[in-house]
């Protein structure tokens, strides 16, 4: 048997060896098979319920990445060293594990005795949602009620953390009518909660609400069904001006690496543009990502409080990653990217067709002018702005999430972020707005149903090298000043302080007058001697607004700025912690920040939170139309002129 193993290692290393083409490509099947293979014919193999939590590439070391990227030979060379991250539970342990894929070896491994747990298995959360239908309370309860047990769904949310020792995973079950809708979200079944203790797999108590539960609001107008067409091949061939060499994408100006992960889902890594004045490749994007989401609901009940979602940390935005469907997801000139990551199991799944990219033509003007200075003439000339679109659909719950990375001509970076799906409704006996007298927690947009006031917060990793590693964060301030010798009684003008701590950089857009948040690199000019740099151009600023001391917000204190800027560290990465679910706010990006570290020409981080505060409307009903929201990395003196003009 162990000749057998040896040679399967060998056979997966050579597998290995001939299909790496970058060091940041994500684990592939047969690696996921091969981390598989060496944790359960290892000791670990004894833990009892051993379960796989966590399981992606060990980042290698930033400099080793560059220096093989930059040696021109990344085609024909294999990167030195390959190795894996791991999280297990077994025994009632979390056990975190690095692995090195090149021998097949356990390099290290420690039990984590910190705050939190890793992320919740799928096969944990439908072992949960299964456990009401055993129960002789459950199917009683709702037999009173008139209620079929065979048409209820459970879904486990996560529980969060109100100031007790945690000792325990676990989640509630909230549970939903499905009976003559498709729309499961809109008949919940208000008063009914089941604890759920994940560790031995029980029921731990079902909490039932007293007299004056409102009754099911009825299936009436609920569905919802699309009108437009399907692509049933996506993969078609079409003449695209963009190439794919494994997870590496060459489009007009632009280079870089598209991977994908359990936690994070889609990734961009080592984004460089072309610049035709200098004729050199320029860096601008070395990795960045989703860090994480927090959505919290603003109805302090009983049954709702705790539903203040880490859907990254809790879940995980790869896991939640559906197939896109073909001109609905994506239009019909897009290329397609299947994801892969390891199931509870340890075992390779696959998520087909999980990444998209496609050009874009928007309708929109890159650039144009008329002249009608030359006598005799007018002069008009532009060109309409194409894009390419890398995107990625994570649906939680709910909420269906659109993830957008738009590549621009002009050196643009756009990063958008739409929500749609159904709301989670809470039932009421009114059908009038006028009729409601008490706090209800927000509006009434359906018959019998109230939309839950809540928000989302949605914050990206950025790990810019704007030309290289050292970098420094700019704010540009307005300041108004009193023109002198003049008709004119003031003007204002920009002031520029480059932040020199973690503290510094720190922003909470909206208060303050500041024109213009610059990364630059203070070691390249431009031929004028401007420093080379990007831009940050903000969207919609919204940050939380509950008091600092409430323990949801004590979990995501980050969520108070939407702007950070950390000095690098590559174990750094999720926002609200490596182990958010039930964490305590003991780990992340405000904890952190704390060191206070310089930032002046380090290789830094931006951390940019896209926020939404949802108030629900009527048109959100039977399912919501997309609301977007985003920001835009734009190239500021990076080139010497307008990079759209070739000539």
């Amino acid at each position: 048997m162990d000749i057998l193993i040896k040679i399967l290692v060998i056979t997966l290393q050579f597998l290995f060896t001939k299909s790496q083409h970058h060091p940041l490509d994500p684990l592939n099947p047969n690696e996921i098979s091969q981390i598989h293979q060496i944790i359960t014919t290892s000791h670990l193999a004894s833990l009892p319920n051993l379960t796989f939590h966590f399981v992606d590439l060990e980042e290698p070391d930033k400099k080793q990445v560059l220096h093989w990227l930059s040696s021109n030979n990344q085609n024909h060379s294999t990167f030195p060293y390959r190795q894996a991250k791991v999280v297990i539970r077994g025994g009632g342990e979390t056990r975190e594990i690095i692995l090195d894929l090149t021998n097949g070896s356990i390099k290290s491994e420690h039990v984590y005795t910190g705050d939190g747990y890793p992320p919740l298995t799928l096969t944990e959360l439908l072992r949960a949602a299964r456990l009401p239908f055993k129960s002789l309370q459950f199917k009683d309860l709702v037999s009173r009620r008139g209620l079929n047990s065979s048409e209820i769904t459970c879904f486990p949310f996560t529980v969060g953390w109100f100031g007790e020792s945690i000792t325990r995973r676990a989640v509630k079950l909230s549970c939903f009518y499905r009976e003559r809708t498709t729309n499961v979200f809109s008949m919940p079944i208000e008063g009914l909660t089941i604890l759920v203790d994940i560790e031995s797999m029980q029921i731990t108590k079902i909490i039932t609400s007293g007299r004056g539960t409102p009754p099911l609001p009825e299936a009436e107008g609920t569905d919802f069904q699309s009108s437009g067409r399907t692509n049933p091949s996506p993969h078609c061939e079409i003449n695209r001006s963009f190439t794919m060499n494994g997870h590496n994408i060459n489009w007009k100006n632009w280079r870089f690496h598209v991977g994908f992960n359990a936690r994070a889902g889609m990734i961009i890594s080592t984004a460089s543009v072309f610049d035709s004045g200098r004729n050199e490749w320029r860096r601008v994007l070395y990795r960045g990502h989703v860090s994480e989401t927090f959505v919290p609901y603003m109805d302090p009940s009983s049954e709702w409080y705790y539903k203040t979602f880490l859907d990254v940390g809790e879940f995980g935005f790869g896991r939640s990653a559906v197939t896109l469907v073909g001109l609905t997801d994506c239009p019909g000139n897009a290329a397609y990217m299947d994801g892969y990551m390891a199931g509870g199991d340890g075992m390779p799944q696959k998520v087909p067709r999980a990444i998209c990219i496609f050009e874009q033509y928007t309708g929109d003007i890159a650039w144009r002018h008329t002249e009608v200075g030359i006598p005799g003439k007018v002069v008009t000339s532009g060109e309409q702005e194409v894009c390419l679109v890398v995107r990625m659909v994570a649906t939680v719950g709910n909420y269906d999430y659109i993830l957008d990375w738009v590549f621009k001509q002009s050196g643009s970076i756009k990063v958008r972020v739409g929500l749609t799906g159904v709301l989670e409704m809470k039932p009421t006996t009114e059908t009038k707005a006028n009729q409601i007298k008490e706090q209800i927690y927000g509006p009434l947009i359906a018959k019998n149903r109230i939309g839950i006031n809540h928000d989302h917060f949605i914050t990206y990793y950025l790990d810019l090298d704007i030309d290289g590693e050292h970098n420094s964060f700019v704010k540009a301030n307005l300041k108004v000043k009193k023109a002198k010798g003049s008709p004119r009684k003031s003007y204002w003008t920009v002031v520029k302080e480059s932040a020199k701590t973690e503290d510094d950089a720190r922003l909470r857009l909206g208060t303050n007058k500041v024109l213009d948040l610059l990364l630059v690199n203070p070691n390249r000019k431009t031929n004028l001697g401007n420093d080379v740099g990007y831009q940050l151009m903000t969207g919609q600023p919204a940050v939380s607004l509950m008091m600092d001391d409430d323990y949801p917000q004590i979990r995501a204190s980050y969520t108070k700025y939407q702007v950070w800027v950390t000095a690098y560290n590559k174990s750094e990465r999720w926002a609200a912690g490596f182990y958010a679910d039930r964490s305590t706010g003991k780990d992340g990006l405000a904890i952190w920040s704390k060191r206070n570290r310089s930032i002046v020409n380090k290789d830094i981080v931006l951390w940019y939170t896209v926020g939404f505060h949802h108030s629900p409307c009527q048109e959100d009903f039977p399912v919501m139309g997309t609301l977007t929201n985003g920001f835009e990395l734009r190239p500021v003196n990076f080139f010497e002129r307008n990079p759209l003009l070739k000539n």
